[in-house]
């Protein structure tokens, strides 16, 4: 079966644990673009695409994110699924409409969320699950038509609108991906601790079960991909490319398996 066609849209800043955990969790010839360099697909041949966490804001006046919006926007357009992971759902959001500000605190760690609505993107997810979280934006409104699909007491965590999905928490973060991050903020010695303290293999392994959002993605653009194909009369028309996921991070996570 042919690997689908992922555009991901790297908003990391080059962040090398992130590429890593894509890698890891997207099944799928993926193209990377490094979108803070000004980097977008000249072209809109793909299956899906992914939208990665940054430590910027969507709201900064930069031409990049200006840049990354325009094309988001004419692929939404297009009917190309979207996945967007924590600054990836608010630019989602940003651009079907909705509202992203300043929260005026600052989520990170692992966190409980609880599900909202039925969604194919948390198949197999509790009601109430765990997931490493980073973020002191939110999606305060939600694009008209939207359906919220997850939140806790900081701010929703989940939304779909018709192909585009959106999640708050991290569900590709292994354990070294949150500690090294955690160590690049500016939080109190005490609050640095107790972070760090909850970054140990049980709450990791809680946490894999929102994993399954890549899958169940993934799914979804298939089946969707394939109904495209069978109506236009070609159904060999599915994916292209090789798969070029690894996992390489030496991490305990690997073998379970940013808007900072």
């Amino acid at each position: 079966m042919s690997h689908l066609r992922i555009a991901v849209l790297d908003a990391t800043h080059r962040d090398e644990n992130a590429r890593r955990n894509f890698r890891r969790e997207l099944a799928g010839s993926l193209a990377e673009f490094d979108v803070t360099d000004g980097s977008v697909p000249d072209d809109f041949a793909f299956d899906a695409a992914v939208v990665t966490g940054s430590r910027s804001s969507v709201y900064w006046d930069e031409a990049w994110i200006e840049s990354t919006k325009a094309w988001v926007s004419e692929a939404i357009d297009r009917d190309i699924p979207f996945l967007g992971v924590c600054w990836g759902h608010q630019l989602l959001a940003d651009v079907l409409g909705g509202t992203v500000e300043d929260m005026g605190a600052y989520e990170v760690g692992y966190s409980e969320i609880e599900r909202t609505a039925d969604s194919r993107l948390f198949d197999g997810i509790s009601e109430t699950f765990t997931a490493f979280t980073s973020h002191s934006d939110a999606v305060s409104e939600l694009p008209l038509g939207a359906d919220a699909l997850a939140r806790n007491h900081y701010s929703n965590h989940g939304f779909r609108k018709d192909r585009v999905f959106g999640v708050q928490f991290h569900p590709e973060y292994d354990t070294k991906t949150a500690r090294d991050l955690v160590h690049t903020k500016e939080l109190s010695d005490e609050r640095l601790e107790s972070v760090l303290a909850e970054i140990n293999r049980e709450n990791y392994r809680a946490a894999c079960e929102a994993k399954l959002v890549f899958g169940n993605f993934l799914e979804f653009v298939r089946e969707t991909t394939e109904t495209v194909a069978v109506e236009a009369g070609d159904a060999t028309a599915v994916g292209a490319g090789s798969d070029v996921a690894t996992d390489g991070s030496g991490d305990d996570s690997a073998a379970t398996g940013r808007s900072d």
